[in-house]
């Protein structure tokens, strides 16, 4: 044999054995890794871009009887839990049983956002030991006239575009949660604003669950310059909060919303700040934005539910 064949042989070989490596561990889950590197990715995309993610997970869930599988993602050997039980174990459980993780591309994109190690570690706890303060039941009470304040301003400058209110949910709604995120946690309200930076979130949200290709013109590359140009921005209102807080300015008090909070009580400096409210600010834009329009969707569909919420009686 040729010895470019033999080469060859062994480096196929050594990334065989690489990519089976995290899996031969004992009591894993049933599941397969599928090809070296990619894993089951391409499948995982495929079903994305046909607009069924979830035919992914609920195919292997049927397959293999189990709501826990193994598998391999963007690069990343990795365990799905699904059900109920599932996530209640999850979310139940972080600094007990799990802690955060998210792959290499996420670090990629958010830099200090997820880091649970040395000093990114303790700031990120911080900053989770801040939320609560700001999302706890009292806290949301606080928050209903200003929801619905944006909202009412938000449906009169489309009522002023559109002759009727016809138009997709989901852009609608996504306009709305980023509009409130941004006037709740670092108290800017500029329509025009928010507008101009929105491109920026669809393009970090796009790139986000794609093939960790750092190119030019491929999503994953755009997705991190979205990043990089919304923490600059960020930094500039943390700056400005920074004078105003110094100065007594009476827009600016130290707990008018989280980043007043974080500069009070967070030993970071001004770009991991930004880090840790983009991470904030996203997660409402892409995962609340996404929920409210599946609200939206099965009201619709059933139209006796949403007269009884309508009505004020639940459903």
């Amino acid at each position: 044999m040729p010895l470019s064949a033999v080469s060859l042989l062994c480096v196929f070989l050594f990334i065989f054995y690489r990519h089976r490596l995290p899996f031969t561990a004992p009591n894993l889950p049933p599941g397969r890794m599928g090809f070296p590197i990619v894993g089951e990715s391409l499948e995982f995309l495929m079903t994305g871009w046909k607009g069924r993610p979830e035919k992914f997970f609920f195919d292997r869930t049927m397959k293999y009887s189990s709501e826990v599988f193994k598998t391999s993602l963007l690069c990343k050997p990795m365990v799905v839990l699904g059900g109920a039980a599932g996530n209640k174990f999850l979310f139940s459980n972080e600094y007990k049983l799990v802690t955060l993780w998210m792959p290499d591309n996420m670090h990629k994109v958010f830099p200090s956002s997820f880091h649970h190690t040395s000093c990114n570690g303790e700031a990120a706890k911080k900053v989770r030991m801040l939320l609560p303060q700001f999302l706890k039941p009292e806290a949301l009470r606080r928050y209903v006239g200003t929801m619905d304040r944006i909202a009412q301003a938000h449906l009169d400058s489309l009522l002023a575009k559109h002759e009727t209110l016809q138009v997709a949910a989901y852009p609608l709604v996504k306009r709305y949660t980023l509009l409130l995120a941004y006037r709740l946690f670092v108290s800017i309200e500029d329509e025009k604003h928010i507008a101009s930076i929105e491109k920026h979130y669809n393009a970090l949200g796009s790139g986000l669950i794609t093939l960790p290709i750092d190119l030019p013109g491929t999503p994953f590359h755009k997705s991190i310059k979205a990043s990089k140009f919304i923490r600059k921005q960020l930094v500039d209102i943390i700056r400005q909060r920074k004078v105003d807080l110094s100065q007594g300015n009476n827009a600016a008090s130290p707990t008018q919303d989280i980043l007043s909070n974080m500069l009070l009580i967070c030993d970071m400096d001004e770009w991991q700040i930004a880090d840790q409210l983009l991470g904030i600010l996203f997660g409402c834009y892409d995962t609340i934005s996404t929920t409210c329009t599946l609200i939206i969707k099965y009201l619709s569909q059933f139209p006796h539910m949403y007269h009884r919420v309508y009505q004020g009686k639940g459903v």
